[in-house]
């Protein structure tokens, strides 16, 4: 094995000096950060330390001993007789490799003195050399490593780009961030307000707000309960406040649209959630039916046929267990006059609310009722789940008291909140 070490400014430089000295084959063994030059310990550079390597073949003995056998005139089985007692192979005075024979015709045969065409030996192909399984590695390693350099390079350079961005642009970059917004959403939203007619060079933080507050409007699309719509179905996880929201959702219904309502419950594993729905039904004077299985279903409708609209409440569960969200689609009825909405409280951090959200996209679910607005400051999970798996908002609710703190999205205010005054510290 040859190694050979070299001293350069990143990693990137040393490739093609590498391939250059040892070839194509050759792999990273090491790298590190060292530090050159100098004076008394002072003013010294940094540099990357690579360590190279490349397998050498050693020689073939036998191809390398020198001619001892060179008739002049060969006679029939000669070369088969020198191959035998291990001598170099020649045809006129040309050596042949050593290796497994096979019969050709020799075209420098002279035909006066054999009539016969002369048969000599040639090698057979060897078969093509299989890359080690350390050479395997050793190749990964380099590309992982060539991977995470231009990684780092992109980071670099966006990086100076944003250090040359208006002062507004990176004060909206920082709102946005202590939102919660995923950064990813963050680029495009500055990449659409560059685009935009209205952005300048010199445009200030109101303009530049003003962009903003459009674009995220039309990202975030909101939808509520469809015309037209008897049975909206509630699901959700646990302590996310669903029984508390289908109250909010029935006296809008009983007290403003003046519809008949009825409820039904699979609620029974939590201890007094078949209770709390209850005392709602009879504030509310509306009838309520509890089933303990899908078998049930049929009949909790026959009793309620009379309801121009029905809320059902559904058990909340680990939604990471699939046979748990399996089990509250059984539940779920897909008529054209039934609607389905998800219940996820902004409390939450992003990475669960999707991996429950996701779930439930599975069935069909796109619309999510947000809950517990007055307990955070952070609501950038909308714009994420929006974004991510196209999410539609109905809802937000701010408390508590029913029937008052509930409220249909509105796209435009959710992004003013979320955005902020721009003229804040």
């Amino acid at each position: 094995m040859r190694v050979k070490r070299y001293v350069v400014d990143d990693v990137p430089q040393a490739l093609p000096i590498i391939r250059s000295e040892l070839g194509k084959d050759a792999v990273i063994l090491n790298t590190k950060e060292i530090h050159v030059g100098g004076f008394l310990g002072l003013f010294r550079k940094k540099k990357v330390e690579v360590i190279a390597a490349v397998e050498t073949n050693p020689p073939d003995s036998q191809s390398s001993r020198p001619a001892q056998f060179r008739p002049s005139a060969p006679a029939a089985g000669t070369v088969r007789n020198a191959a035998a007692a291990g001598l170099p192979q020649t045809v006129g005075q040309r050596p042949l490799q050593n290796g497994p024979a096979t019969a050709v015709k020799d075209p420098s045969a002279d035909p006066s003195a054999d009539p016969q065409p002369r048969e000599v030996a040639r090698p057979a192909p060897e078969p093509a050399a299989r890359p080690s399984p350390r050479g395997l590695i050793e190749h990964d390693a380099v590309m992982e490593e060539i991977r995470q350099m231009k990684a780092m390079m992109a980071r670099l350079a966006q990086s100076r780009e944003e250090a040359e961005e208006p002062a507004a642009i990176a004060k909206l970059r920082q709102r946005l961030a202590d939102q919660d917004v995923a950064r990813e959403w963050i680029d495009l939203l500055v990449d659409k307000i560059k685009a935009h007619p209205g952005f300048h060079d010199d445009s200030g933080p109101e303009d530049i707000w003003n962009i903003a507050t459009g674009v995220i409007a039309e990202w975030v699309q909101s939808a509520g309960i469809r015309e037209g719509t008897r049975v909206v179905h509630v699901v959700g996880p646990t302590g996310v406040g669903k029984t508390t929201t289908i109250a909010k959702l029935a006296a809008e219904q009983v007290l403003r649209a003046k519809r008949k309502v009825g409820f039904i419950t699979s609620d029974t594993y939590r201890i007094a959630a078949v209770d709390q729905l209850r005392t709602y039904a009879n504030i509310l004077n509306v009838p309520m039916e509890v089933v303990f299985s899908p078998l049930e279903l049929s009949r909790a409708f026959k009793q309620l046929e009379d309801r121009e609209i029905i809320f059902m409440d559904t058990a909340g569960r680990n939604f990471r267990n699939d046979l748990y969200v399996s089990e509250v689609n059984s539940l779920i009825q897909r008529d054209e006059d039934c609607d389905t909405f998800l219940v996820l409280s902004l409390t939450g951090k992003t990475r669960d609310l999707e991996a429950v959200a996701s779930k439930f996209l599975a069935y069909g679910v796109t619309k999510v009722i947000y809950t517990k607005r007055d307990e955070t400051d952070a609501i950038g999970s909308v714009l994420n789940l929006a974004m991510q798996h196209n999410l539609k908002a109905a809802y937000v609710t701010t408390g508590q008291n029913v029937p008052d703190d509930i409220e249909p999205f509105r796209s435009d205010r959710y992004a003013a909140q979320l955005l902020g005054a721009y003229n804040d510290d």
